[in-house]
């Protein structure tokens, strides 16, 4: 964070801007990434979303002001938008953590070019989606790419058959749809754990570890590192506990974590000065940053997705999640853009905000989201 602000000489609502212009792409992207794959496809699609992210690492890279440092952060928020990525974002955040260390931010915004150019020239390996290929009247040649995925010996005719119904099954859902009584509880359980998983803080968390060990006087190159070495194991930890536990149990241990950990921090800072305990309250907040990290991605960062494309019928699966999409884009745009100045308000009064939020996920789990596993 210091570094980008002392090079650009950036002020705090200048950097926060850019920080938070990441997830206000991303909820562009998302408005016309379901738009986007029926017009065009989704091998299409992708291609557009890598573009979109290339373009803006490389206007990062050579940012000589806040103009184009700004519109770099928005064309990759679009590009992420577009397509999110699951293990592949991880291993992303992994190699950023770590790299942050010893390279420059323009360095490892080039470096962030890497993999999009391998995923663009990539796709000239993929075959299209056979869902669009049906909706877009390619009857055959829908059956020649499954079979093709399926091998010759597979029998792909029950389950071409399967497309074409489903497919047909959404020709006339609209957004409008979606707001009908029956599907109330529905929208209520996917909206609000969209809402709660980007107010519980995970967008300032996690964009902001660094400076948050840097305030704590925890040393930022440590904590950075260590938090690179967590992030890919505990996705996949994540992974393993979502059938084996059930989904409604691991969203309430989640958020009791998060709560636990936002406590952490809020105490850190709260006792930050005391005597006594002086040396002890940066270890508080790098605990606190640390288990915040993995409870996150052990259940409240992945499992809102799976419950939502569980709870609502074939027929709006699309439009569904293009609406909580775009209300957690918009939401992470809000906490990212405003966590820096509730940092300059008061550190123990924001982790303690997020500790509340965390704890009403626990009492929103209980009474109302439903357990999917197995549907």
């Amino acid at each position: 964070m210091s570094s980008i602000m002392e090079d650009l000489d950036l002020s705090i609502a200048q950097f926060s801007l850019f920080g938070s212009l990441l997830t206000f792409g991303g909820m562009i992207g998302a408005i016309f990434s379901a738009k986007s794959a029926d017009l065009f496809g989704r091998k299409m699609t992708l291609w557009l979303a890598e573009a979109f992210c290339i373009s803006g690492w490389l206007a990062i890279a050579v940012a000589k002001d806040i103009i184009w440092l700004d519109f770099g952060r928005f064309f990759v928020g679009i590009g992420v938008g577009l397509l999110s990525y699951v293990l592949l974002q991880n291993c992303g955040i992994a190699t950023a953590y770590y790299l942050g260390n010893f390279m420059s931010w323009r360095t490892i915004a080039l470096i962030g070019i890497i993999p999009c150019l391998i995923q663009f020239f990539g796709l000239f390996l993929v075959p299209e989606s056979p869902r669009w290929l049906a909706k877009d009247g390619q009857d055959e040649e829908c059956e020649v790419v499954l079979q093709k995925l399926r091998g010759k010996e597979g029998d792909v005719m029950t389950e071409t058959r399967q497309i074409m119904i489903s497919v047909d099954a959404t020709v006339n859902t609209s957004m409008r749809s979606l707001f009908k009584k029956k599907y109330t509880r529905q929208l209520t359980i996917g909206i609000g754990l969209m809402l709660l998983q980007q107010l519980c803080g995970s967008a300032g968390i996690g964009y902001y570890a660094g400076n948050i060990f840097e305030l704590a006087g925890f040393p930022s190159r440590i904590g950075m590192t260590v938090l690179s070495m967590v992030v890919v194991p505990k996705a996949i930890v994540g992974l393993l506990l979502v059938d084996r536990w059930g989904r409604r149990p691991l969203i309430m241990a989640s958020a009791f974590g998060l709560c636990l950990s936002c406590i952490s921090l809020a105490l850190s800072f709260a006792l930050k000065g005391v005597p006594g305990i002086v040396n002890f309250t940066p270890i508080m907040a790098f605990i606190g940053v640390l288990t915040y990290t993995m409870m996150f991605a052990a259940g409240l960062g992945a499992l809102p997705w799976i419950i939502m494309s569980e709870i609502f019928p074939m027929d709006m699966k699309v439009v569904a999640g293009s609406l909580v999409t775009i209300t957690n884009w918009f939401t992470g745009w809000i906490v990212s853009y405003c966590f820096n100045f509730m940092l300059i308000w008061s550190q123990t009064g924001t982790f303690s905000i997020f500790a509340v939020i965390s704890g009403i996920a626990i009492v929103f789990a209980w009474c109302l989201v439903p357990e999917t596993r197995g549907l």
